[in-house]
């Protein structure tokens, strides 16, 4: 029996699945930070990360790069703040945190967890380059590295991230649906 979708019922299911945790996670994170707690611990970027590790066993294609690269900066950015890392090591820890990172995704890609050309860590890496690049020349706003570092981060960031999930998740590739069609007509 031929499938009209591109995607076996258990991936579909795990795809909806990964939506629903990365928005409860989302919404925990919101409803903490909006109470205040935890908000002085430094730890937003870092549970970012966690969150999408969290949710990577449902479908690791999705956020497991990406999840391994934030959590790697979140350990760094957690422990520079608790003062663990001195100053005139700070760009040297952000820099062994990246590398660590990209060698987990050349890990992941050799053991088919994710495609060899994904792009998303390295926009991460891109956007976290910007915006310390942003605030050392004092062109963004102060309010910033206060929001990455509470749990306004995670909440915002893990619940925009479900929403995203559940859409792509909803959709079926049409390209594959005429594939399917096609082949029924030849045979």
């Amino acid at each position: 029996m031929q499938h009209l979708f591109s995607m076996h019922a258990s991936a579909h299911s795990n795809n909806y699945r990964q939506a629903y945790v990365l928005l409860l996670l989302g919404f925990v994170f919101l409803t903490l930070a909006w109470l205040g707690m935890f908000n002085s611990f430094s730890i937003g970027v870092l549970l970012f990360g966690l969150g999408m590790l969290g949710v990577a066993p449902f479908n690791p294609r999705r956020f497991l790069s990406a999840g391994w690269l934030i959590t790697s900066l979140g350990v760094v950015t957690f422990l520079m703040f608790r003062h663990y890392i001195p100053d005139s090591q700070i760009l040297t820890a952000h820099l062994l945190a990246i590398g660590l990172g990209l060698l987990g995704i050349a890990w992941m890609a050799r053991l088919g967890y994710i495609n060899a050309g994904v792009l998303t860590p390295g926009f991460f890496v891109v956007g976290v380059g910007v915006t310390e690049y942003l605030q050392a020349i004092h062109l963004i706003p102060s309010t910033v590295v206060p929001f990455a570092l509470s749990l306004w981060l995670p909440g915002f960031g893990l619940f925009a991230l479900g929403l995203v999930s559940l859409a792509a998740s909803g959709r079926t590739d049409k390209k594959t649906n005429a594939e399917w069609s096609n082949r029924s007509e030849i045979a």
